[in-house]
C-alpha cells in the first residue's frame, strides 16, 4: 500500500478567511478580552464608590437603614476578592506559558 501526495491539494479544514493572509482576528479577540477586564475593572470600582458613599450617608445621617450599608460593603468585598482571584489566575498563567519549552 502506497500513500500517493499531491501538494496541490488543499485541506478543507485550512481553507476559510482565517487561513488567507491579511485577516487578523486575533485583534477583536484581543479586543473583546480586554474590554471584558476592563468592564470589570470599572464595575468593582463602582461597588467600591457605592460602597463608600453608602458609608458617607449612613454617618451623615442620610441613611438609617445599616443592613443596605452592610449589603452594600459585602457586595463590593466579594466583587473586590473575585477580581483578586482572576488576576491571580493570569499571572499565573502567564508564568505556566513562559515556563514552556519551545
Amino acid at each position: 500500500m502506497s500513500i500517493q501526495f499531491n501538494p496541490n491539494l488543499q485541506s478543507p479544514a485550512i481553507q476559510g478567511p482565517l487561513s488567507q493572509p491579511g485577516i487578523r482576528q486575533e485583534s477583536t479577540e484581543q479586543n473583546k478580552f480586554g474590554d471584558a477586564l476592563l468592564n470589570s475593572f470599572r464595575q468593582v470600582n463602582q461597588d467600591q464608590t457605592e460602597s463608600n458613599q453608602s458609608i458617607v450617608d449612613l454617618l451623615s445621617g442620610k441613611q438609617q437603614d445599616i443592613n443596605t450599608v452592610v449589603a452594600s460593603m459585602a457586595k463590593a468585598d466579594m466583587s473586590f476578592k473575585l477580581l483578586v482571584g482572576v488576576r491571580n489566575k493570569l499571572v499565573e498563567a502567564y508564568k505556566e506559558t513562559m515556563r514552556m519549552q519551545v
